[in-house]
């Protein structure tokens, strides 16, 4: 089974020449991929200013795929343009990542039921290695990368029309918070109870118990949504 952790539709390979050959369309796709996969990873915060001069140069692309990429994060909510201003890293609130954390509680239990049949005995393996494996995680980059890969195992077998393309932005746009309320957890040796659910999930997707499999995926989503909650410090930077 081949997992894209981040949404994208194609990795595409860097390139040390502008897209001249390239419609724009397919370009701006391709710098759009590299430019979500920099979002999510943390190397432009919420909030950072995008100057599509420098993006141009950082990706080797012309002007026009890079306004067709920031076109397509800015409907995904990754880009938040001004006109006349610029763009910018989208920035939530409190408010806005709970009502986004509240849709994940209803959506991802749906889309982990129409996977839990499918799933293999080999992938049911694999999600109980990482499993281990976020136990083990030296630090919070690594725990996360695990984690959206244990997830998005569990989210990949069954083919949606456009169930799984939502929970993939839905991530995409909480990932930065989630990365800081990781944090926070950590710091304070909480994270107990998160390691437990990727246990008991493992194992309900083991027995093919779907009820149980959606009730520890929703109690899991909603732990880190009322964790955000108090920790509001999240939300001021």
């Amino acid at each position: 089974m081949t997992i894209d952790p981040t949404g994208a539709t194609d990795a595409h390979a860097a390139s040390s020449t502008p897209d001249t050959n390239l419609g724009h369309g397919a370009a701006g796709a391709r710098v759009a991929d590299r430019l979500r996969e920099a979002i999510i990873d943390g190397a432009f915060p919420p909030g950072t200013r995008i100057r599509q001069e420098d993006i141009a140069s950082q990706y080797a692309a012309s002007r026009a795929p890079v306004r067709e990429a920031l076109r397509i994060l800015e409907s995904e909510g990754l880009i938040t343009r001004v006109a006349n201003a610029g763009a910018w890293v989208s920035r939530l609130n409190l408010a806005e990542c709970e009502e986004l954390y509240r849709v994940r509680e209803r959506l991802e239990p749906l889309l982990l039921s129409m996977n839990v049949p499918l799933l293999t005995d080999v992938d049911i393996t694999n999600l109980s290695d990482l499993a281990h494996q976020m136990e083990r995680a030296a630090d919070v980059e690594e725990f996360l990368a695990l984690d959206r890969t244990f997830h998005m195992t569990t989210y990949a077998a069954a083919e949606t029309t456009m169930l799984r393309t939502t929970v993939v932005r839905l991530w995409n746009r909480t990932h930065h918070y989630r990365r800081a309320f990781t944090g926070a957890v950590r710091a304070d040796d909480e994270d107990t109870a998160v390691h437990l659910d990727h246990h008991m999930l493992v194992a309900a997707i083991r027995r093919r118990d779907t009820d149980e499999a959606e009730e520890v995926l929703h109690r899991h989503i909603r732990r880190t949504r009322m964790g955000l909650e108090r920790h509001p410090e999240i939300f001021e930077n």
